[in-house]
């Protein structure tokens, strides 16, 4: 059974107009998921706003628009804040190619497995703080990943450990370090002091080729590393069904072979569309969506699929749409195990 999914661009400077139209066809789905232990479980309006201010207050005028856009509602403003929501897990595979020859421009490259059903599919390119931000957006104002113009890249992964503490659901933490660090030794500092709600690797490379992946959870100070391929788990397996069934001990492997070897950024792209880091278990909610390679250097981006690709710069960012088919791939019928984890991946955002 096909499915389909549209991948839209959203291009507008200032919130306006196209985000709200964005925010309503989105929030029915995320009020459902933000409200399902009720809205007491979620924090009030003041302790979301206080959260802001005190960790992240560069944003805080954006999140006063938004707010003010999608109606000035107190879920909608505690939604958008972010603060101690509810579990977001996904797949996802990140690494950083650089060129043994030192003839090729460094890349950031990843693939973000999840379920179709729940994927926005909106790119956009915005200025909301002044800069150029180009990124994969989530939770209607998040990033899943994405560049800036001061030629900063970085993606996220699931951390690979169900944990959940005090902290931001990390779609914003991602869509802050993008708006605000103009490098990658600035864009771990934020990273080091903002409290996340779950564990999550992120993978920061900028135009002078420094990088990093920081680990970051609610349970551990954020640990900064010089890994250049990660997938969901940090130092060890902690959630071995998770890990089981997202073969992400195996996408590892594969990706640090890879990032590692003599090939070409063409060959990584290859092997990034190619089993078993592109998956196919899109019934179980951890297929590859999309792949996507960033180029800090010269603002160069590109949305990945098996025979199709989608280039666009910073500079000249463009409207367009792609409507991506998926076909699942022949699935044994998981175990119990598995069984209850692809129902928990289907929670953890439905």
């Amino acid at each position: 059974m096909a499915i389909q999914i549209g991948f839209e661009t959203l291009v507008e400077d200032l919130p306006g107009p196209r985000w709200q139209a964005l925010f309503a066809r989105l929030w029915p789905g995320y009020r459902a998921w933000f409200l399902r232990s009720g809205a007491v479980a979620r924090p009030s309006y003041l302790e979301s706003r206080r959260a802001l201010r005190q960790h992240m207050p560069e944003l805080v005028p954006t999140w006063q628009r938004l707010v003010e856009l999608a109606g000035g509602g107190d879920v909608e403003a505690r939604f958008l804040s972010l603060w101690c929501p509810p579990p977001y897990i996904v797949g996802c595979s990140q690494a950083v190619w650089i060129d043994p020859a030192g003839k090729e421009e460094p890349a950031l490259l990843r693939n973000y497995d999840f379920a179709p059903a729940l994927l926005e599919g909106s790119w956009l390119a915005t200025r909301w703080q002044g800069q150029r931000v180009s990124a994969m957006g989530d939770s209607i104002w998040g990033a899943l990943d994405g560049q800036n113009e001061a030629g900063v890249a970085a993606s996220l992964s699931f951390g690979g450990s169900t944990v959940s503490g005090t902290g931001f659901g990390i779609p914003l933490v991602l869509r802050y370090v993008l708006e605000i660090a103009q490098s990658t030794a600035e864009a771990v500092a934020l990273l080091q002091r903002v409290p996340v709600s779950m564990p999550y690797s992120i993978t920061v490379l900028d135009r002078r080729a420094d990088w990093a992946t920081v680990f970051v959870g609610p349970d551990r100070p954020a640990e900064v590393t010089r890994r250049k391929a990660v997938t969901n788990f940090q130092h060890r397996i902690e959630w071995p069904e998770h890990a089981r069934a997202t073969h992400a001990a195996e996408r590892l492997e594969r990706l640090q072979k890879q990032v590692d070897g003599p090939g070409t950024l063409e060959d990584a792209i290859g092997a990034l569309l190619q089993p078993p880091l592109y998956q196919s278990a899109y019934l179980r909610g951890y297929g590859t969506l999309y792949g996507v390679a960033y180029r800090p250097a010269s603002g160069r981006m590109e949305l990945l699929w098996p025979g199709v690709r989608w280039p666009q710069t910073l500079a000249t960012f463009a409207e367009g749409r792609r409507d991506i088919v998926y076909t699942p791939g022949a699935e044994a019928p998981p175990d119990p195990d598995e069984a209850a984890l692809a129902q928990l991946l289907t929670e953890s955002r439905s």
